[in-house]
């Protein structure tokens, strides 16, 4: 696959960085303020917040890009064959978004040929936003960031949403694997993986999550020197299942991949 030009990923950066801009000014401003929440069908919550934004940025797109495919947590998917397809997660971390707690963010990814090429990972309370692309760097706020160099289980300071988003089975491997790290902290969905990207933590290692839900996060991590896959050490796309793991580097990131496959 030829790679993209330099002129094509700052049209698409350009474009991503607008609409994330657009997602912001409807976002913010309803935080921490009275809103409806109802309940998915997989009791999750959602809020016309979480709604309004993904519409306003399938409309963007579907104008600027009309060939381009769209995946969205909200309204499902649409030419998700197309050469060209984005990933949308209007507000990761819905549950934060309502308990009035800041680490909720947006999540943009562009895919090609089915394999993220551009993460937009944008956290609009803190005013941070980190912005990878595959093979070229990671930025957060338009400063270059990299991974730390931790190789060991050891010295890790590893994290995770919730103890709720693993299986039993799940639980028991993470619980192992997480108990041999120098740390272990809870919480922060999208906002552990630009941590880890901006090198303050070392690993997460996440389960039952959706593509939308890692799509635009995994060029942020790989993109600032960091290791991303599933449990199986199998490169993240559109069909991955949803158990990831993301390290700081390709020893850490094997060490965990180990300690996981063990029953």
């Amino acid at each position: 696959m030829e790679p993209l030009s330099a002129a094509e990923r700052k049209e698409f950066e350009d474009f991503a960085v607008a609409i994330a801009n657009n997602a912001r000014a409807l976002s913010l401003p309803r935080f921490r303020r009275p809103v409806d929440v109802t309940l998915k069908g997989d009791m999750s919550p959602v809020t016309a917040v979480d709604r309004g934004v993904e519409s306003m940025l399938r409309e963007r797109i579907e104008l600027a890009w009309p060939t381009h495919g769209l995946l969205g947590e909200e309204y499902g998917a649409t030419r998700v064959d197309a050469e060209y397809v984005w990933s949308i997660d209007p507000i990761d971390g819905t549950r934060s978004f309502i308990s009035g707690w800041p680490l909720w963010g947006t999540l943009l990814a562009l895919l090609r040929h089915g394999q993220p090429v551009l993460g937009v990972l944008d956290m609009p309370v803190l005013d941070e936003r980190w912005i990878g692309h595959a093979g070229r760097g990671t930025t957060m706020n338009g400063v270059p960031c990299r991974t730390r160099s931790c190789e060991t289980l050891a010295t890790a300071t590893l994290y995770t949403t919730t103890p709720d988003m693993f299986t039993p089975d799940e639980w028991a491997r993470f619980d192992r694997t997480s108990r041999a790290a120098y740390a272990r902290r809870f919480g922060g969905d999208c906002y552990g993986y630009g941590m880890l990207a901006a090198g303050h933590i070392d690993a997460v290692i996440e389960a039952n999550l959706m593509p939308y839900d890692y799509l635009a996060i995994a060029p942020v991590v790989e993109a600032a020197g960091g290791v991303m896959t599933d449990w199986e050490g199998r490169a993240l796309g559109l069909d991955s299942g949803g158990r990831v793991v993301a390290a700081a580097t390709p020893a850490l990131h094997a060490a965990i991949i180990e300690s996981l496959a063990r029953g």
